[in-house]
């Protein structure tokens, strides 16, 4: 086989191909140095008191501890502040506490409506001096906020919803594309005991598409 085929197979150029064939390629040509070619200007303090300030608050800032350096050892450290700010932020980013992760929940205008029970606390309605059952049937639209509430007799029900939610859409004047409700038990049980319409779609945060 041809050096220059051979190389090919290899995925190298012919002239290193050439280079090895000669024993003078070098494997470690253009390759970063493992060892430092700079002594550490902080070997002699950040292991022993740099480091420890920073596990015992790992909010301190690259120019709290080069204060620190300065104050301690006047004249000694006075041109290590860019090589602390590389040493402190590798360091939280290896050691320091995880970053708080946040998710922006963002609502367009007509996606969704959101539909739930709720029964009012600490207040008992009475008729005729007996106790009124009942629940508040609450929907609202995501992104404006707009609400609707309307009372509900007796307990949750595939009909109380329906009847409620049919309220809200005409008092808003519209449909979203896609309705929610939260684990609710009128979702999936329907008078006669049969799983309904909407059960079959969802039944814990149900959402269902609209048209």
């Amino acid at each position: 086989m041809k050096q220059a085929d051979a190389a090919y197979i290899a995925e190298i150029s012919p002239r290193t191909g050439q280079r090895i064939e000669a024993g003078t390629h070098q494997p470690n040509r253009g390759r970063m140095q493992d060892q430092r070619t700079v002594p550490d200007p902080l070997a002699d303090v950040w292991e022993d008191e740099l480091e420890p300030m920073l596990r015992r608050d790992p909010r301190l800032k690259p120019m709290t501890l080069y204060e620190y350096l300065q104050d301690k050892y006047p004249g000694q450290y006075p041109q290590v502040l860019r090589t602390l700010q590389r040493r402190v932020r590798t360091w939280k980013a290896l050691h320091g506490p995880s970053p708080e992760v946040m998710f922006e929940l963002r609502h367009e205008p007509g996606v969704q409506g959101f539909s739930d029970f709720t029964e009012l606390k600490g207040i008992t309605i009475t008729i005729a001096g007996k106790p009124f059952e009942h629940l508040i049937y609450h929907y609202r639209l995501g992104y404006s906020g707009w609400r609707y509430a309307q009372i509900i007799q007796g307990g949750e029900s595939f009909v109380a919803l329906s009847e409620g939610l049919q309220n809200a859409f005409e008092a808003c004047g519209g449909v979203p594309k896609q309705h929610r409700t939260d684990s609710l038990s009128a979702a999936y049980r329907n008078m006669g005991g049969r799983r309904s319409k909407i059960s079959r779609v969802c039944t814990t945060n149900c959402v269902t598409t609209i048209g």
